[in-house]
C-alpha cells in the first residue's frame, strides 16, 4: 500500500477541510431567512434593524421606496453621520446628506455599504408622532438583493439572496437631473427578458386589478408547454408581482434560459401555480 509524505497528506486534508467550509458557507449564504414583522394603522410594513451594530431601531419596510432612509439621530447614534454633522438640513429635496451604511441587519440578515440618505422626512416625523418611534425606511437599495416573500398572516417576511448588486439610485437620479440641466436626455432603458416565454401580456389604462391579462400564448412556446392559455390572469412570476406589463418584463428578465420559475395565473375563480421554463433564443 502506497503512503503520502505526512506534510502532503497535511496540504490534501486542509484543502478539503476548506472546500467543505465554503460549500458551508455557500449554502448558509444562499439559505432563506425569516424576519418578523408588524403592520401599523397606517398599513405600512415595521421592522427592528441595526445599524452597524447599533440598536434595535423601529423603521418602515417599504417595497415602493427608491432609497434608504435614516433620521439624523439613529445616523448619528450608528455612526454612518459624523456625530458633530448638523442635523435636519434642506439640502437638495430636503436631504441632510448621503451615506453608506456599513452593516444593515434586518432580523438575522445583514447587508453591507447598503446607500442611505440623511433625512428628517416629515411624513415619517409625523408617523412617528402618532404611533410610535419610526427612525427611517428601508427601501430598494435593501430589498433588491433578496427574492422575498410576504406572509401577512403571520405576520413574517422571508428573504432569499438573488445576486443581484443594486445600482446607486441617488447616484443614477443626479446624473439624469444634470443630463436634462444640459438638455441632453439619457438613453431610453430597454426593458427585454433574458430568456423566451412564448407569451404576450397587456392590461388597460383603467384596470386597477392585481396582475396582467395574458393577450396571447404562442404555440409550441415554453408558456404553452406548461399550461398557461390567453384569458389567463398573470399574478406573480417567479414569486415578484406582475401589476403592470413593465413588472413582468423585469420580473422575466431576472429568469435564466432553462431554469424553471413559478408561475401565478387566476383562470377563472382559481388560481393556478404552474412551472415554466423559457428557453434561450430571439
Amino acid at each position: 500500500m502506497k503512503r503520502w509524505p505526512a506534510a502532503i497528506l497535511f496540504v490534501f486534508l486542509a484543502a478539503a477541510a476548506l472546500r467543505a467550509q465554503a460549500t458551508t458557507a455557500q449554502l448558509e449564504a444562499n439559505k432563506p431567512v425569516t424576519v418578523p414583522f408588524e403592520l401599523i394603522q397606517t398599513k405600512h410594513i415595521a421592522v427592528q434593524i441595526k445599524i452597524n451594530g447599533k440598536g434595535p431601531y423601529r423603521v418602515i419596510f417599504d417595497t415602493g421606496a427608491p432609497v434608504t432612509l435614516l433620521n439624523t439621530k439613529i445616523a448619528k447614534e450608528s455612526g454612518v453621520l459624523g456625530k458633530n454633522a448638523k442635523g435636519g438640513g434642506f439640502g437638495l429635496f430636503g436631504m441632510a446628506g448621503q451615506a453608506k451604511i456599513k452593516e444593515l441587519q434586518v432580523g438575522d440578515l445583514k447587508a453591507a455599504d447598503v446607500p442611505a440618505i440623511i433625512m428628517d422626512h416629515p411624513t415619517v416625523d409625523a408617523i412617528s408622532k402618532a404611533l410610535g418611534p419610526i427612525e427611517g425606511i428601508v427601501g430598494f437599495p435593501f430589498f433588491a438583493r433578496y427574492k422575498m416573500t410576504l406572509d401577512y398572516q403571520a405576520k413574517e417576511m422571508t428573504f432569499v439572496p438573488n445576486g443581484f448588486n443594486p445600482p446607486d439610485v441617488m447616484a443614477s437620479l443626479m446624473t439624469t437631473i444634470m443630463a436634462m440641466m444640459n438638455d441632453k436626455q439619457p438613453p431610453p432603458k430597454i426593458l427585454a427578458p433574458a430568456a423566451q416565454w412564448g407569451l404576450v401580456v397587456t392590461k388597460k389604462a383603467d384596470d386597477d386589478e392585481p396582475g396582467v391579462t395574458i393577450k396571447e400564448v404562442r404555440s409550441g412556446s415554453a408558456a404553452a408547454a406548461a399550461g398557461l392559455k390567453a384569458g389567463d390572469r398573470l399574478l406573480t412570476l417567479d414569486g415578484r408581482w406582475t401589476d403592470t406589463v413593465a413588472d413582468t418584463y423585469t420580473a422575466a428578465g431576472f429568469v435564466k434560459p432553462g431554469q424553471a420559475a413559478k408561475v401565478v395565473v387566476k383562470r377563472g375563480d382559481k388560481e393556478i401555480e404552474v412551472a415554466v421554463k423559457p428557453v434561450s433564443g430571439i
